[in-house]
């Protein structure tokens, strides 16, 4: 029993390893996290993250069935490099264009009702539709059941619950510093910021595009 407890510990322990190393990964994620928690609150920022990681567990799921084959074929690369990079364009250029010209953009707010599944679609699609991301999942399950020998369901369920949880635990971390310094922000620090998402959201959408354009 003992073992079997102590082998729990270092699967998730494995797990919580790879979840840093995730955590410490910048793209158009970890800039729309940062952008939604301090000029909307935590809460929002949370929601940002949770729809990040109900994508990462989708991810995750597709590797344990054995799609990842299907992720990986050049046809479905291409429309998901092609539609992830519009996708992420267009964040962006609503970033620079529309949402950096708000003058209510420091007003604290309540969140709307309809609002809240907004957030959250946004962190999923945002992070779906990156086709670094499968690939990131596809090579991650690649390692825990070759390199690491995690074959049985079992650890292979551990092993992800570690780096999801560490990556959400992240997620929410960034947040929450986001949002503690959120009553020290200005009107003019948020347009240079909304200004700066939006380039960095417009550069990772045109380099997929790039990418999945040329093969």
């Amino acid at each position: 029993m003992e073992n079997v407890s102590w082998e729990v510990i270092e699967i998730v322990f494995s797990g919580i390893k790879f979840g840093i190393i995730l955590a410490f990964l910048v793209g158009p994620v970890f800039f729309t996290i940062l952008q939604a928690s301090i000029e909307k609150g935590f809460w929002v920022g949370v929601l940002v993250a949770l729809g990040v990681s109900l994508s990462d567990l989708l991810y995750v799921v597709i590797c344990y069935y054995g799609l990842s084959t299907f992720v990986t074929r050049p046809g479905v690369k291409l429309y998901m490099g092609l539609a992830g990079g519009v996708i992420l364009i267009a964040f962006g250029a609503y970033h620079v264009l529309i949402k950096s010209r708000r003058k209510d953009i420091t007003n604290p707010g309540v969140v709307r009702e309809r609002r809240p599944i907004m957030y959250f679609g946004k962190g999923f699609l945002i992070n779906t539709m990156s086709p670094l991301v499968p690939l990131f999942w596809i090579g991650l399950a690649g390692i825990a059941t070759i390199d690491l020998g995690y074959t049985r369901s079992s650890h292979f369920v551990l092993f992800f619950v570690g780096v999801l949880g560490t990556a959400l635990a992240t997620d929410i971390g960034k947040a929450y510093v986001a949002g503690r310094i959120r009553e020290l922000i200005t009107h003019r620090f948020l347009m240079i910021m909304n200004v700066v998402v939006g380039i960095a959201l417009i550069v990772f959408g045109g380099r997929l595009l790039l990418a999945a354009m040329q093969g």
